[in-house]
């Protein structure tokens, strides 16, 4: 049992190692919303949480948007919301913008906390 333990802590050693090379040889610049994903720790479980809550929010907008509606607030709020308490939502949503996901919700959800800025 002992043998296995110290096997899994230097595979987790070795792979966090092996992560730290990769992130040095890539422009993270380029990957802001991987960035955040390594950095905040974000598990696999989360990740996949996070990309249904988007699909969801997604299918939403495009619903909202056909009846049209010009107010996306509730989206954005319940993002928020809902969203990983390890991720900022601003931040979240400009590097999942920076990467292409989303692009259109995420602008819409941009176009709102910039305008909320500036009141």
């Amino acid at each position: 049992m002992g043998e296995r333990h110290i096997l899994a802590a230097y595979n987790n050693d070795t792979a966090t190692f092996h992560l730290q090379l990769l992130t040095k040889t890539l422009d993270m610049q380029k990957y802001p919303f991987i960035k955040l994903i390594i950095e905040r720790t974000i598990t696999n479980e989360e990740y996949d949480e996070l990309f249904h809550l988007l699909h969801t929010l997604n299918s939403k907008y495009e619903v909202q948007k056909e009846d049209g509606l010009l107010d996306f607030s509730s989206l954005l709020i319940h993002f928020a919301g809902m969203l990983n308490e390890k991720l900022d939502p601003n931040e979240t949503i400009f590097a999942l913008k920076a990467e292409g996901y989303f692009v259109e919700l995420m602008n819409t959800f941009i176009k709102i906390i910039e305008e909320d800025g500036r009141k």
